[in-house]
């Protein structure tokens, strides 16, 4: 056991590594980016990981549920504060900041695993006690959903901005563009408050996002709506 526990702690560091690279990577080339650009933005060598997984698909699903990982422990540290809008502001905060380009644009292109579909629940269901919590203590907008709040996660958690500054290598620029960004995310918050105008339209489903992640090569029509 004693030679597996540095073995085990490097395919973590490594899986950590590979997941940030690969929303960095999906963010610019889309469901198109391929497992070798990834891998080398990770530093990760291309044949120990086909060594560690089967396929691509088998690699993106394991980078998919770690993502999911991320959103169930911002939720759960969400309900541990003790004020409800405090609570639901560090989850929306934490996960516009990992969620950095997301792995969105695999929605469609794999099949969701068991795991995923699993994960995605428990998520979900967080997340929702979170703004049921926000709500009932009045702080929360009335007219404001669960769906609403995914999706403003969703668009936040892209910056053109800082994507492209780190593309051109601007790192005399990147401190003022995520100051820059902390601004829009604190605007949209303010936005969430109660006491706001009604908001247009009517509210979002949640096949809005879930339906995207239909994969028709599989036989389960299960579909989390992110990472």
């Amino acid at each position: 056991m004693a030679r597996r526990a540095p073995r085990h702690a490097e395919a973590e560091r490594n899986d950590q590594a590979l997941l940030e690279a690969a929303k960095k990577v999906l963010a610019v080339d889309g469901a198109h980016a391929s497992v070798a650009t990834i891998a080398a933005r990770a530093g990760v060598g291309i044949a120990s990981l086909y060594r560690r997984y089967r396929s691509k698909d088998e690699l993106f699903q394991h980078l998919c549920a770690l993502s999911l990982d991320q959103w169930i422990q911002a939720a759960e540290r969400g309900l541990k504060h003790d004020d409800p809008w405090e609570g639901l502001a560090h989850y929306i905060g934490a996960c516009i900041e990992f969620s950095g380009g997301s792995l969105g644009p695999l929605a469609g292109t794999i099949a969701v695993t068991d795991e995923m579909a699993a994960k995605f629940t428990r998520s979900d269901e967080l997340m929702r006690d979170l703004v049921t919590r926000a709500h009932a203590a009045g702080v929360l907008r009335s007219d404001a959903t669960a769906m609403d709040i995914s999706l403003l996660i969703e668009q936040l958690g892209k910056s053109p901005l800082i994507e492209q500054l780190d593309r051109q290598g601007r790192t005399d620029l990147i401190d003022a563009a995520h100051n820059a960004r902390k601004r829009t995310i604190a605007i949209a918050l303010d936005g969430l408050r109660s006491g706001r105008p009604q908001l247009p339209g009517t509210a979002p489903t949640p096949a809005l996002l879930a339906e995207r992640w239909e994969h028709a090569p599989a036989d389960s029509t299960r579909s989390p709506g992110r990472p």
